[in-house]
């Protein structure tokens, strides 16, 4: 595809920066929130899938595991069958309604997306005019042309198209089918930094936490109580989440993870590790994985990686376990030992609930 300047690019980008910036997320949440109304541990995790999930465009179901992997006739696909169906039930939806009840804040966040593009390439319109005067007899390419996606689009429709659109109106097509490109690149940074804002935000919500825990997004290490600063020329850590009790000043340091990828694996040692060489009040502190991870080997990895005689992990804690148990017993065959651990976990209460951790916070801190 064409690529027709750096200004259109930089001025899409600020704009597309703007609506997943965390200024605009607060702002969101806060709408959200706002008609949610009462917030219980119980109802948790469907603000969760509300806000954040979203159905997979590869195969149209709500998403739960990696888009290669489930696409139809493999196990996945039935899985992924099976956890919509049970997300629509839950929710209270028809299955095919389901896309309407949620990825609301990545809609909410794109809303009027085009529209600003637009009427910022139209500001520049007139100096883009000006810049282009010298180069009037050499017949160069309109911002937003691509000819290569204008022959796609022509190719598939031909047979249903009266006519061939103007080319104005087919270079509006491109550029708002390039800036919908964009914006799902964008949906991964959205995903990261919404979902701890997300789990942030519910915490404020439920008064026997808000009351009883400090509530930190992004906190340095060394801002939070008991942990030394960095060495010279050491990079400093940054916490997902962190809840510090008074009046001991218990310290929860929470890494939000929606998937756990192998690389985020061996991160995860490697901070616990940091956050152990730093600590400095000479006391425990919890470690706590919260995630919407579907893979099983990954989950039961979690649930059973250790350092030393100890486990990594505090607590592991997925959104919705029920969602875990609808894939797994999709009628499909199962293969390697992945999902008998994960569900041995859930059954021995290893890996639970975000219900049930947050009742857990709220039973620790009375």
């Amino acid at each position: 595809m064409s690529d027709n300047g750096e200004g259109l690019a930089d001025e899409t980008g600020q704009v597309i920066q703007r609506a997943f910036g965390a200024d605009n997320r607060h702002r969101l949440l806060n709408r959200y929130f706002s008609n949610a109304g009462a917030v219980e541990p119980s109802t948790a995790w469907e603000h969760v899938y509300r806000l954040l999930l979203w159905l997979d465009p590869t195969i149209g179901l709500a998403h739960c595991y990696e888009s290669d992997k489930c696409r139809p006739g493999r196990p996945w696909y039935a899985r992924s069958l099976a956890f919509h169906a049970w997300l629509a039930d839950a929710l209270g939806v028809d299955a095919g309604d389901l896309g309407d009840e949620i990825d609301i804040l990545f809609r909410w966040a794109t809303e009027g997306l085009a529209a600003a593009a637009s009427a910022q390439r139209g500001e520049n319109a007139a100096r883009a005019e000006e810049q282009r005067s010298a180069y009037s007899a050499r017949q160069m390419p309109l911002p937003g042309e691509d000819p290569e996606l204008v022959k796609l689009i022509l190719d598939t429709l031909g047979d249903w198209l009266s006519k061939d659109p103007p080319e104005d109106i087919l270079r509006d097509l491109t550029e708002r089918i390039r800036l919908h490109v964009t914006q799902e690149n964008k949906r991964k940074n959205l995903l990261g930094e919404g979902f701890e804002d997300t789990v942030a935000a519910i915490l404020r919500r439920i008064p026997a936490i808000a009351e009883k825990y400090e509530i930190r997004v992004r906190p340095w290490l060394d801002e939070l109580p008991g942990f030394y600063a960095p060495r010279a020329g050491e990079k400093p850590r940054q916490v997902d989440l962190a809840l510090i009790r008074p009046p001991e000043d218990y310290r929860i340091l929470i890494t939000c993870k929606w998937s756990v990828r192998s690389d985020r694996e061996e991160q995860f040692a490697t901070d616990f590790e940091a956050y152990a060489r730093y600590e400095s009040a000479g006391q425990a502190f919890d470690y706590t994985l919260l995630t919407n991870e579907f893979d099983p080997a990954r989950l039961a990895a979690a649930c059973e990686n250790r350092r030393g005689p100890t486990l990594l992990f505090t607590s592991v804690v997925h959104i919705n376990p029920d969602g875990l148990g609808a894939a797994y017993n999709a009628p499909v065959p199962r293969r390697g030992e992945g999902i008998r651990r994960a569900l041995e976990h859930l059954e021995s209460g290893r890996l639970e609930s975000i219900e049930q951790w947050l009742q857990g916070l709220i039973h620790h801190a009375t």
